[in-house]
């Protein structure tokens, strides 16, 4: 089912320090009258015990700013964030910093959605931020 309500998705990892995500996607969210969403998707293994504690964290810090966390175990995190921003009503997504790879998690996100607008998020909290500009003649 389709939700209708505008959201910023904060697409986290299983590290403590996405919590800045999850932090700045809140006010993005809140600046632009938003819901705000939160998604880790992780690589299918058989053991995930590496990772538990973190996401456990980051759960707790989604619902602290009063947001859904969303789990999803997918090998394709680019298509998987992309299915879930058609059905969610995503119109931003929030991330960490772009590794500066041709296959990086921003550009093949880009490349399947290059209308969604991506905010970056640094280490030292600055924003970085792709907006969708159309030109008319």
């Amino acid at each position: 089912m389709k939700n209708d309500t505008s959201s910023v998705l904060a697409c986290v990892t299983g590290q403590f320090n996405c919590d800045r995500i999850i932090k700045t996607a809140k006010q993005i969210a809140d600046d632009c009258d938003c819901e705000l969403r939160v998604l880790s998707v992780l690589k299918q293994t058989s053991d995930y015990s590496k990772v538990a504690e973190q996401i456990e964290y980051l759960y707790r810090v989604s619902k602290s700013v009063g947001a859904d966390m969303t789990v999803l175990f997918e090998d394709d995190a680019p298509k998987a964030t992309a299915e879930f921003v058609e059905n969610n009503n995503v119109t931003r997504i929030v991330t960490g910093m772009h590794d500066g790879k041709c296959d990086s998690f921003i550009v093949k996100f880009n490349q399947l959605l290059p209308e969604t607008s991506i905010s970056m998020i640094s280490k030292d909290n600055m924003v970085y931020s792709l907006d969708l500009c159309r030109c008319y003649s």
